[in-house]
């Protein structure tokens, strides 16, 4: 057992899950524990018990699910720490049920807490505060974010990704400050906006199995995923910009793979990709009876 735990911090997983823990530890007391920790707790109950069913059930062994345990933090540390404890619950649930309703052939199609905290927008009119991404607390304590953000995506080989992004998204704002209204965009440079997108290029938009692989694709889903963010601020101003960013790149993603796979090019091929994508798959688009088991992931996907 012990040889198994310390084997599990090894993996880029557990290695995630320890800077999410350091994380939480640093930024919690300046929400009061009272007030961050029911909602995180909870969520992360329920959701690695979810899936730890889902999984004995599919495998017929049990198994830690340690995907589903980073979801919930990832879920509670981007919702308001203010929310009612079940909001976070409910939302992490659905995270977990996501990854095995969308998926195509070789993965899940959405990085399940992006997917899950824009649906609880909806549900729950629930508020994003990012308060996990370290935003309250002084400078220098700030660049345990920075260098564990940089150590997993090192680990996950996802470096030109989160450059190709935070560059575009960057520039983006920049030239609009330059070339309009600074006052607009100004929010985006200034705290909780730029710890936030920090958090998310590191840990959120890397998940292994919603992103590519290759280098060069890597630099094209980091540039859609920030023009995408960006035009959403835009049209909608900051609500879930940087989500609905990664979906955007997480759609991109699976296209590739499937029409890779397939050879069909867009628009033809669109019906075959949404019929793989769908969870009424036919044994023709998932290639068996049933769905494959979820791909590995470090957010949980």
């Amino acid at each position: 057992m012990r040889r198994k735990v310390q084997n599990f911090f090894k993996t880029p997983k557990g290695q995630l899950l320890a800077i999410l823990a350091v994380l939480i530890a640093m930024a919690a007391p300046g929400q009061g524990l009272r007030v961050a920790m029911p909602g995180l707790v909870c969520a992360t109950i329920a959701a690695a018990l979810a899936d730890a069913l889902i999984l004995r059930a599919r495998k017929a062994a049990w198994e830690f699910p340690s995907g589903a345990v980073l979801t919930a933090m990832i879920v509670a540390m981007v919702l308001r720490a203010q929310e009612p404890w079940y909001v976070p619950t409910l939302t992490s649930l659905g995270a977990v049920l996501s990854k095995y309703a969308v998926r195509s052939r070789s993965a899940n199609v959405f990085n399940p807490a992006a997917l899950a905290v824009i649906a609880s927008f909806y549900v729950f009119h629930s508020g994003e505060s990012w308060w996990g991404a370290l935003p309250e607390v002084p400078l220098a304590a700030q660049a345990v974010l920075l260098a564990g953000g940089v150590y997993i995506t090192g680990r996950v080989n996802k470096m030109p990704l989160v450059l190709a992004f935070l560059g575009a998204y960057f520039l983006l704002f920049t030239v609009t400050a330059f070339a309009g209204n600074p006052q607009w965009v100004a929010e985006i440079f200034r705290p909780p906006d730029i710890e936030a997108a920090l958090f998310f290029a590191f840990l959120i938009l890397t998940d292994p199995p919603t992103s590519p692989a290759k280098y060069p694709d890597q630099m094209v889903c980091g540039a859609i995923v920030a023009i995408v963010a960006y035009a959403f601020f835009e049209w909608a101003g900051e609500v879930y910009d940087l989500l609905a960013g990664v979906l955007a790149g997480n759609v991109w993603e699976a296209w590739r793979r499937v029409s890779r796979r397939s050879g069909d090019t867009f628009p033809r091929g669109l019906g075959a990709f949404v019929r793989e994508i769908t969870p009424w798959r036919t044994r023709e688009a998932t290639g068996s009876r049933t769905a494959l088991p979820a791909q590995s992931s470090v957010t949980a996907p």
